[in-house]
């Protein structure tokens, strides 16, 4: 999505002396401005009074702001509405086969974005966004092996391993420097990473054999002079204390989980996964330590419980991204339905309506927001309504982009609102073209009135048309308002004239006052164009025509001296002038038109 504006200036701020003063703070719509105001009487001074000191801006979601995580926020976005087209006609088979590779997107974007904050950092520090991230990506892998991808027995565990490999950064990396080691198994982290390539029921044939095979030698003691063969054996049969003594091997009690599957129930049933665990976390975990929120989020996954694993992220994660896509792909999984809110929405829909009114706060990506409205039916409509009216109009461009946006949807009132504005603006800056257009666009007659208005008062002042290439091409528009109708055909008028076409302008020009198109007090403008035609050597102006010219002006004279008998001109010289060359003019070509008349009857 292109991003048309630059990032608004940084202002620092000086902090607030609380103790010299009071809070107040103003609500905004998408954040609020929290404000220090102090006076002398010891009152509360209002928002940008004479003893307001510093201004706060608080944002819900500063997330938005980052540079990095507006990469995810775009990227995603193509995810979300590629997701949004798969047809429910499709067989279930076609359908998941999607859905998982819509997941492994997901998460592609969210390590590319994690590598990218990692690149960033200097020093090897670590940020907390990584670690938000790797969390997030953690989550929403567990979720897609247990949810999306079902996994069944059997292969249940390989996609845990995966899980775990993944998560666990150091170990295809120590697996890479065993392999190309001379002797991989005299290596000293060889045992450190077991790993293997064969398929499912070769690895349980195997499976079973060293299991019986361990427990033989345990019980008759093979390994007893040993330590280290003892040690690998206990391991083999899954000896709940040997695993935790070597704890710092698997850093957390879901890598501790998934080696007591692999050691004692390999074939692990996803009914059975939440005992094993509950049981995995009990005993890895000191007892007077409490589960982080991620433990509780991990936990409530491998319940199988995703309506506490979707409120458990809301509450943890400081954004509603996670929460928005990984609800929209669940429930286009159909593993949602029974959740439905009690005020008229879906959770689905709540959460994206939470999630593209976060970024409609931002200068650039309410644009993204857009598309996540509209595929929220319910309730994406009336957000995006009175989302829209909050966007910033700062440039035409951006104006027209709003606008497109508006049209394309038919929200009739925010074109109108949009092109108002526009034209107003335009309007003040003396940019009468652009004025127009925007008045046009929102089809408002009052105000199309008012600019034909001042287009004529600026020809009267300067003698000449500006913006030649809008009003000569109205069209059907034109008739938006009568003024503005008027001011199309007089310059129609203009360029008949131009192109020596005397008689198809003379007969405009008398339409445009017989017919009371052209505003009154404008009929002496029109009169005096007139002059040219009725000096002409050729007749352009018949006997009928004459008269009604002459109608015209008498009927101009008399209004004005009703209006006000004492100022019938402004400048009575100059006036009276005119009048005598149209009276002149109008009688000459009168006996000029009859003679022509007569001749051509003769």
């Amino acid at each position: 999505m292109e991003e048309v504006d630059v990032d608004p200036a940084v202002t620092p701020i000086p902090g607030i002396n609380v103790a010299r003063g009071r809070l107040g703070f103003v609500w905004g719509p998408g954040d609020i401005l929290v404000y220090e105001s102090f006076s002398p009487a010891g009152k509360a001074a209002p928002l940008g009074g004479p003893f307001c000191q510093d201004v706060y801006a608080v944002r819900k979601d500063e997330d938005i702001y980052s540079p990095v995580l507006r990469k995810l926020f775009n990227e995603s976005h193509h995810i979300f509405v590629g997701l949004q087209k798969i047809t429910f006609d499709l067989p279930s088979k076609t359908k998941k086969t999607q859905f998982v590779s819509i997941s492994k997107n997901y998460r592609s974007v969210i390590r590319a974005c994690m590598e990218e904050v990692q690149n960033s950092c200097q020093y090897n520090c670590v940020s907390p966004q990584v670690s938000i991230l790797l969390a997030v990506e953690l989550i929403w892998n567990l979720c897609e092996v247990l949810f999306i991808d079902a996994a069944q027995a059997g292969s249940l565990l390989l996609h845990l391993l995966d899980w775990v490999r993944l998560h666990k950064a150091d170990v295809d990396e120590k697996a890479r420097e065993v392999l190309q080691y001379e002797s991989p198994a005299n290596h000293e982290a060889f045992w450190d990473v077991p790993g293997s390539t064969q398929t499912l029921t070769e690895f349980d044939v195997k499976w079973r054999r060293w299991h019986e095979e361990c427990n033989r030698c345990l019980q008759d003691g093979s390994f007893a002079s040993n330590q280290h063969l003892l040690t690998i054996c206990k391991i083999l049969v899954c000896d709940v204390d040997t695993l935790l003594e070597h704890k710092e091997l698997l850093s957390t009690w879901y890598h501790f989980l998934v080696t007591r599957l692999l050691y004692s129930h390999p074939t692990v049933k996803p009914i059975d996964l939440h005992y094993y665990a509950q049981a995995s976390m009990d005993m890895f975990m000191d007892t007077h330590s409490a589960p982080e929120p991620l433990d509780s989020i991990l936990m409530a996954a491998f319940e199988f419980d995703l309506h506490q694993v979707i409120k458990d992220c809301s509450i943890a994660l400081n954004n509603w991204w996670f929460v928005a896509h990984i609800t929209d792909l669940l429930d286009h999984c159909k593993l949602l339905q029974s959740h439905n809110l009690h005020f008229g929405s879906n959770l689905r829909e709540f959460l994206l309506l939470e999630y593209a009114s976060g970024l409609f706060t931002h200068h650039s990506l309410w644009q993204l927001a857009v598309d996540y409205f509209d595929h929220c039916p319910e309730f994406g409509r009336v957000y995006l309504e009175l989302q829209i009216e909050r966007v910033p109009l700062d440039t035409e461009r951006k104006a027209l982009k709003v606008l497109r946006i508006c049209e394309q949807r038919q929200m009739t009132e925010q074109v109108r609102s949009i092109c108002k504005i526009m034209a107003v603006r335009a309007l003040r800056n003396n940019r009468l073209g652009s004025g127009l257009s925007w008045t046009i666009r929102a089809k408002d007659a009052a105000f199309a009135t008012l600019i034909s208005e001042r287009f004529l008062q600026d020809y009267c002042s300067k003698g000449s048309f500006s913006d030649l290439d809008l009003i000569d091409n109205l069209g059907p528009s034109m008739l938006l308002s009568d003024r503005l109708t008027f001011l199309g055909k007089y310059r129609e008028f203009h360029r008949l004239y131009g192109e020596n076409r005397f008689s198809e302008a003379a007969k405009l020009l008398l339409s445009l006052m017989t017919a009371k198109i052209a505003p009154q007090n404008f009929w002496m403008t029109l009169l005096t164009d007139a002059l040219p035609l009725l000096e002409q050597k050729e007749v352009i102006f018949s006997t009928e025509q004459t008269h009604e010219l002459m109608n015209c002006l008498e009927e101009l004279i008399s209004v004005k001296a009703v209006e006000n008998q004492d100022h019938l001109m402004q400048d009575e010289d100059v006036e009276t002038t005119k009048l005598e060359l149209l009276r002149l003019a109008l009688a000459r070509n009168l006996a000029m038109a009859i003679v022509k008349e007569g001749t051509v009857e003769n």
